[in-house]
Order: structure tokens, then sequence, then C-alpha cells
């Protein structure tokens, strides 16, 4: 009865606790979603009370609707079995949240430049610094409907498909965030539950804080009805170049890609904010772009206008010395871009005279291709999982393809399958696992679907067959590797399967991606083993912190001394050749560090190698 009645009172407790935004940009959408998931954690009811309203704390849109800004104070109400700790928790967890909301970092860096012009500028906001000159444009839409339909939940799950899609794609970008955060909306009820009220959820919004917000509910609407047969598409000119005016018809998040692929020079918002993820991936496609504030009538399309986005400037009139010296601007700016382009495929050294290659991470023969026009010295990672993602391809479809990359370079490293954590295949079922990134991963899984694995293996060994490859380094390397022992069983299931088809495999060299921490304490038994290593930085430094990587709420500071000295600790370790992929790889000032150390292999995204080669050879010579 004692112990009864002591669960009893514990399932009652309420304990509250009241919090103050102390975020410049309030409690918005991102911390939210992060807010949210952690909140889901535990066994109690909980809430938040603000403006006289009490809204579950696990509904995002719900949360959204309260504006609640910097300064205002809300009340975490929490009861049930779960109380005492969630209470605390939560309230530590938030405290965090506030401190690591970043985006004043963001408006440090968008402060505009000085520049003054002879005509009559709209002044704006900067989103993304650059300068345009072409004719403006006035942005409108039309909804087209189809009879390719299907139902509402057919949607609902084909639309969170394609968020974890676009979530894979950006991974290593901050803008994977903002799939993040759909993917929790979409997960609400307010999606889930009562779609037919979608429209009433996007007009409370209205007048808020948070009104910019009600583009990710409007761009999650538009996802969701394209497959229920309604699409809302944009119409532009071709192959014209043009500024963008957006005006009553607004620019969603997921029609940035797509314009950016057309012949835009620049955009102009007539409302919104800097830290909506419109404006998030206007940054990241490099596209320059303001917000002006007002609402911008073009009387004249067919004149040329002038948009300096650095200066927050608009000016629809520009004079002929007005446009003197946009063209002056664009053209420094060109500059700098092309000479780190022209740099790109001149060798690194460092001041002792020893090499430096900046390596390629790709998917494909098509991102092959653009590495090798990019400048990269070699692949340093080949994510062969790509070239499974939505069927299984057969023998020669693989070997193909890899027969197309080993053509474009001397040297290419190539990752067998990395399935599991949170990559999948259609056509294999997979048990699930409560915690994916800790069970049937990487080799793991090779092992356990041996056929599919033995067909990879033999696609690449005709490949290289095929390719005439005598002169160039291949490299086959193992995925989350985490015994001497699982090595050994891959490779002898590769020299098998050679040898079951005579073929020839002494000059492929077999290494492992260095990613589980047991592995660096195994060192000098993986060295008598192993012909190399690729550090995989991001897995390494999930296991490293025991924090997932595609956490919604948590990350890991990339330059935290902790991963330095383990990466120390690893090179001192080991005098077999070895890499490091990942995000690490490409962040400027860490690589720098990198070098130091005597990482000299640096694999990373095909787009930004130029940028790195060309400051890492300013800050290594002058």
């Amino acid at each position: 009865m004692k112990n009864f009645l002591k669960k009893l009172f514990n399932k009652q407790e309420v304990i509250t606790t009241p919090l103050t935004i102390t975020s410049s940009n309030g409690f918005h959408l991102r911390p939210i979603a992060k807010f949210v998931n952690e909140v889901k954690k535990y066994k109690a009811s909980i809430s938040l009370l603000a403006n006289n309203k009490e809204t579950s704390a696990t509904q995002v849109p719900n949360i959204l609707a309260l504006s609640l800004e910097k300064e205002d104070t809300f009340v975490l109400k929490v009861q049930g079995e779960d109380a005492q700790k969630a209470s605390e928790e939560l309230t530590l967890f938030f405290k965090k949240l506030m401190q690591e909301d970043n985006e004043d970092n963001i408006k440090k860096q968008l402060e505009d430049e000085k520049e003054f012009y002879e005509a009559q500028a709209i002044k704006g906001s900067v989103i993304s610094k650059g300068v345009a000159v072409a004719k403006t444009i006035t942005y409108f839409k039309e909804r087209i409907i189809n009879n390719n339909a299907i139902n509402l939940q057919e949607a609902l799950s084909q639309t969170a498909k394609d968020l974890q899609k676009l979530y894979e794609a950006h991974k290593d970008k901050k803008e994977a965030e903002i799939f993040l955060a759909h993917q929790a909306l979409l997960d609400s009820d307010v999606f889930q539950k009562e779609f037919h009220n979608i429209d009433q959820a996007i007009e409370e919004l209205r007048g808020g804080r948070f009104e910019s917000r009600m583009l990710d509910y409007q761009d999650l609407k538009k996802r969701i009805e394209s497959h229920m047969g309604v699409e809302t598409k944009f119409r532009l000119p071709d192959n014209q170049d043009y500024i963008l005016l957006i005006g009553k018809e607004e620019l969603l998040p997921s029609e940035v890609e797509a314009l950016s692929k057309l012949s835009i020079k620049g955009v102009i918002l007539s409302s919104g904010s800097t830290s909506s993820h419109v404006a998030i991936l206007l940054r990241s496609f490099q596209i320059p772009s303001i917000i002006a504030n007002k609402t911008i009538n073009i009387t004249n399309q067919n004149t040329l206008s002038l948009l300096d986005a650095s200066s927050a400037q608009f000016i629809a009139s520009p004079t002929p010395h007005d446009l003197e010296k946009a063209y002056a601007k664009i053209e420094k700016l060109k500059t700098e871009q092309n000479q780190a382009y022209e740099k790109r495929f001149e060798k690194l050294m460092t001041k002792e005279n020893k090499a430096i290659k900046i390596l390629a991470n790709i998917t494909n023969p098509t991102t092959a291709k653009e590495a090798q026009e990019q400048g990269a010295d070699g692949i340093g990672l080949f994510r062969t999982e790509f070239l499974f993602t939505e069927k299984k391809p057969s023998i020669e479809e693989q070997t193909q393809a890899y027969e197309e990359v080993f053509e474009l370079f001397d040297e290419v490293t190539i990752r067998t399958l990395d399935i599991g954590g949170d990559k999948s295949l259609p056509y294999i079922k997979m048990t699930k696992e409560d915690n994916p990134f800790l069970g049937i991963r990487g080799i793991r899984f090779s092992l356990q679907e041996l056929n599919l694995f033995k067909e990879q293996l033999l696609a690449i060994f005709q490949a290289v067959k095929n390719s005439h490859t005598n002169n160039k380094t291949i490299k086959i390397m193992f995925p989350m590797v985490s015994t001497t022992q699982e090595f050994s069983q891959a490779k002898n299931i590769a020299q098998a399967v050679a040898k079951e088809h005579n073929l020839d495999i002494s000059n492929i060299q077999f290494g492992i991606m260095l990613e589980v921490p047991s592995v660096i304490f195994a060192l000098k038994e993986f060295n008598n083993l192993v012909d190399f290593y690729s550090i995989g930085s991001n897995d390494l430094t999930q296991y490293l912190f025991a924090i997932e990587r595609t956490h919604p709420t948590l990350s890991v500071d990339l330059s935290s001394p902790i991963l330095m000295e383990t990466l120390k600790y690893i090179k001192a370790n080991t005098d077999k050749p070895i890499s490091i992929c990942g995000e690490l790889a490409g962040l400027e000032k860490i690589s720098s560090e990198l070098i130091n150390i005597g990482y000299l292999n640096l694999s990373i995204s095909p787009k930004i190698i130029p940028s790195l080669k060309n400051n890492i050879n300013i800050k290594l010579h002058g």
C-alpha cells in the first residue's frame, strides 16, 4: 500500500519552472524542434504556459504560435513519473539551447557595407552578400491539377521520405537543420491529424514574431499536396539574367534550390527575416539577396536594375556612374574567385616540401567528374551506397560505374557499402533496432548480407581489371570496423572472390575507415594488417562523444581539444598512409591544424576544393 501511494503521489506531482528567452532570435523553429525532441524522452505530461495559454510541449506548431520573443518568460509545467528529473534536465537543456543559438553571429557577418550610389536606393537588410546588375522581374506561381494523386497518409509518408533524402544530401552543411526541423513539424498533430485545418494553423502565425515561419508550414503543405495531385509551379523566363522580386507570391524553402539552377542573379524579398530558412538557403547557394522591408513595384521590367546586397541596397533606375561602380565590384569578386579556381590544379607543398593532397568525397561518376573539374588530387572517399539507394544494381552496372571513376583519377579509395544507422536499402529487410548507430552497420551489414558484399567486391575487381590500373593506386576500404577479426574476415572474403573468378588483386590495397574508438586502442595490431587508414571524422566524433551525428539537438565542437588530441595520438601511433574525410577536413581553420599535426591527405566536398587549396597555400606560404 505504501509503495502504491508513493507511486500515485509521484504521478500527481506537478513541478513548474519559469524560463526566460535569452536569444535575440526568440524561441524559433529550430530550437523548438530540438526542445520537443528532448521532451519526448520523458515519461511525464509536459506543457508550456505563456500568454494565458497552455500548450503541449510535444507540439511544434502550438509552441510556435506562442510567438515567444527575447525577454519573454514561459512556465515549464511537468507532471508524472519523471517529473523531477524531466524538469531539471529540460531546464538545463533549454538554457543550453539559448546559449548555442548562434544566429547573432550570422547577423554580425551580415552587417552591410557602406556604399554610396547617385540614384535613389531602397535600403534593406542583407541576406547574402554580392552584387548584381540585370532586369528585375516579379515572381509568380500557378497551381496545376493532375491525376497522379495518392491519399493523405501516403502523401505524408512520401513527404517524410523526401525530407530524409534532403537531409542526407545536405547533412554535412548547416542547412541540414532545416530539414530536421521540417521533419519535426511534419510529425506534429497539425499535419498528422489536422491537415484539413492547416490553413488556419498558418494564419495563426500571421502578425506574430515568427510570421516568417508561415513559409515552413506552406512549404510542407506544398510538398504534401504535390503528392496528392496539386502542384504549385513558378514560371520564369529562360536564358535571361534577372533579379527576382518576391512580392505577394512568397518564396518557399523548397523553391530556392530550383531557382539556384536558373539564370538568377539576385533576390529581393519584400519581407521576412535574415534567420528564416529561405534566407539560410539563399546564403547556402550564394545568391545575392536582401530583405527590402517594403513592397516594391517595378514599372519597367525592360531596364537594368542594380542590387548591391553587400550594402543592402536596391536601385531600380541606376545612373551610368552607379552601373560602372557595380560592374567594378562584380569584377573584383570574380577575380578573387577566379584566382582560386585557376590555381585549383596546382600541387600543394608544406614548408618542408612534403606533398599535400586535397582529395574528393564522391557518390557516383557524375560527382567524380565534378571533382576532376574542381582540381581534386584523387578520390579519398567513394560512397558506393548511393549506387544502391533506389534499386539493387547489377554487377555489370556497378562495374561500369567503378570503371568510369577509375579512368578519371590515379588514386581512388572506394568504400564498400556503409548501410545501417541513418541509411537503409528498400529491398533489404532490416530488423528495427533501438540504437541503429550501434547495431548492424557498415562491415557488420556486409558480413551479414554476404551475397551483396561479394557482388560488390567482384564488380570492383572486374573494374580494376578492365581499367588497366597497374600504375594507379586503388584502395578498398571497409567501414565501421571495430576489431581486427572483422577486417581479416572481410579481406579473406575479398581474396576468396578474386580466387574464384581468377582475378589478380595484387595491386589493390585494403584498409579501414577509422571511425570506431576501439581501433585507436588496437592500432599496434591493426598496423600489422591494414595497408592504410582513412579517418571518418563525422562518425569518430559521434562515437567519441556518444552524440548521434544526426541528433537534432546535440552537437560537438569540431575544434574540441579532445578531438584534436585523439587525432594527434592516432597519427603518432601509425606509420601507415592515413587521410581524413568528413566535415572536419573541409573547415579552413581546422584543416591548417590537421596539416600541422601531419595529416597531409584531406578528402572534402568537390565544390570547396579550389577555395580550400587557395587558403591553405596562403597560410603556408603567404
